[in-house]
């Protein structure tokens, strides 16, 4: 079991940086992609990137591809997304989520999910 709480959202100006926190609790985050997805209002909920259970691998969307950056750090069980030059279009609520190894990429393939913390981009 593990328990997901995002952290770090708020109200920026475009081009400014934010990081998000993913804290999780129990013993079983190392065994544990993390993911990161957003949903803005009125849309779907969307990939925004992945780090492998070591960290040694990452993947991200290609509207965020050079901009955010995600980083673990399995001894204190947390995830964090380092958003730089942010746009108005990044506004949502953001969330990460923890898959087993292998799993599909997509919301439904996620084992666990965080409660989301909202990013705010004014122009």
């Amino acid at each position: 079991q593990v328990q997901l709480a995002e952290s770090g959202g708020g109200l920026v100006q475009a081009g400014d940086s934010l990081r998000l926190t993913c804290a999780a609790s129990g013993r079983a985050f190392s065994r544990y992609a993390i993911h990161w997805f957003r949903q803005a209002p009125g849309k779907e909920r969307e990939f925004v990137g992945f780090i492998s259970v070591s960290g040694s691998s990452t993947s991200y969307a290609d509207s965020v591809k050079g901009r955010f950056t995600i980083s673990r750090d399995n001894a204190i069980n947390a995830a964090y997304l380092q958003m730089n030059s942010l746009k108005p279009d990044d506004t949502a609520v953001y969330y990460c989520a923890a898959a087993s190894p292998g799993s599909v990429w997509t919301a439904s393939g996620m084992n666990y999910w965080g409660k989301g913390t909202l990013v705010t981009v004014s122009s």
